[in-house]
């Protein structure tokens, strides 16, 4: 049996509060093991009240059901809010426009949208009154920075408590337990103890049998995708219009951002699309396996990137090629609200300015691929860039162009020439 939380080490003990010094905490609660856990410990630990906020980013539960739950193990009040539009507008939509992935793969489904809660989570502590805030994120990952930074950017007079960085509990299997003691309903077992995350953009699992990066994850984890081998053996080619960088309409019809994302999500779940198995480098030092579902955030990327292609001016769109790895490390790193982030996006969202046209795109078996794209901002050029006989370019103009470029490797090639002979 471990230890109670109060018999924490000095180390840990020495950093918390003083408990009359509490009044309420806001805690950032999905109604799964660790922050139920993390609901009643805090209670138990501080004896002060706790105000439990969950934000409904698309994950689909029945958040009523959460709320009951939160109550039940011991929250004073709940706040259930409906985010999904503003998710969608104020965060995916404009990591979209700076075309942002992690690592070549990952595209950023749960830290773009912890800095939402986080802020949310900020607003309610100061409509309450409440002089704390806390999440269940661990001491090894990432999302404890992103809630933090954000809590640090919005309000720095407001602390932060954080269970798993005080507690003497090590592990899940240490929290089911506690779970177990104290009667709090939980769905995790020891045999299936990975974790999730969902959100309308996507669902990440990581931990668990997940931590051997050899393994191949189980085919009934999947909850978003079909695998490939079992989508539909007949393409479906749909047309995505753009307007400024955001995408607008689904085959001829407008559609607010939210249902956008949730049409494009069963399409491209039905046809195996945007699955993601990738060992990432976390911002607190180690490396992490996360496997993940992005089906409508995918289709997205790929049609944005297609009419770029035709609207953007080439040198503009390789600076901004060159910056994005850059802004999609803010993103993962918790940097959201930073100065930086935000001045990279003004860059990106005035280069987005004639990103406006409809791109068509083939959907089959995993593979989402453009196959057509226009817009009345087209800075292709038929008569320039055909192979046949086009107006307004001169084909000897080329001797030039190309003598002066190679002029500076000649000069190296004769300097080396030079040296040999020494």
């Amino acid at each position: 049996m471990k230890k109670s939380p109060q018999k924490s080490t000095s180390r840990s003990t020495s950093t918390r509060p003083k408990a009359q010094a509490m009044n309420k905490v806001v805690l950032a609660y999905s109604g799964g093991l660790d922050t139920s856990a993390i609901l009643h410990w805090i209670k138990e630990t501080y004896q002060c009240e706790v105000i439990a906020f969950c934000a409904d980013l698309g994950q689909g539960e029945d958040l009523q059901a959460i709320k009951r739950k939160a109550l039940a193990v011991g929250a004073s009040k709940v706040y259930v809010e409906d985010l999904r539009e503003e998710f969608v507008k104020q965060y995916v939509f404009p990591m979209l426009r700076a075309n942002a992935v992690y690592e070549g793969s990952y595209l950023l489904g749960t830290s773009i949208a912890r800095p939402l809660i986080a802020k949310r989570q900020i607003e309610i502590a100061k409509k309450e009154g409440a002089t704390f805030v806390s999440h269940g994120s661990t001491g090894k990952g990432n999302d404890q920075v992103r809630f933090e930074l954000t809590y640090a950017a919005l309000a720095p007079e407001i602390r932060a408590i954080v269970p798993w960085r005080e507690w003497s509990y090590k592990s899940r299997e240490d929290l089911i337990a506690y779970a177990k003691k104290h009667r709090i309903p939980i769905t995790v077992t020891k045999a299936k103890p990975y974790s999730m995350d969902l959100n309308l953009l996507h669902i990440s699992y990581e931990g668990g049998l997940l931590e051997d990066p050899w393994k191949a994850p189980p085919e009934d984890m999947f909850k978003m995708t079909v695998s490939p081998e079992k989508a539909p053996n007949t393409s479906q080619t749909i047309e995505v219009r753009f307007h400024r960088g955001d995408p607008v309409a689904l085959d001829g019809k407008r559609l607010k951002p939210a249902a956008l994302l949730e049409q494009l999500n069963r399409l491209g779940g039905k046809h195996g699309i945007g699955r993601v198995d990738l060992v990432e480098n976390r911002y607190v030092g180690m490396k992490a396996r996360g496997v993940y579902e992005t089906p409508g955030g995918t289709i997205l990327h790929s049609a944005h990137r297609g009419l770029e292609s035709i609207t953007m001016d080439r040198d503009v769109l390789h600076l901004r090629d060159s910056l994005i790895s850059r802004y999609a490390e803010l993103i993962y790193n918790g940097y959201w609200f930073s100065p930086e982030r935000v001045m990279l996006q003004a860059a990106f969202d005035q280069a987005q300015q004639e990103v406006t046209g409809t791109v068509r795109l083939k959907l089959y078996k995993g593979n989402c691929i453009v196959t057509g794209r226009r817009s009345s901002q087209s800075l292709y050029k038929k008569d320039l860039a055909t192979f046949e006989e086009g107006q307004g370019y001169d084909q000897s103009d080329a001797t030039g162009f190309i003598r002066i470029n190679a002029l500076r490797l000649a000069m190296q090639t004769d300097r080396n020439k030079k040296n040999d002979g020494r």
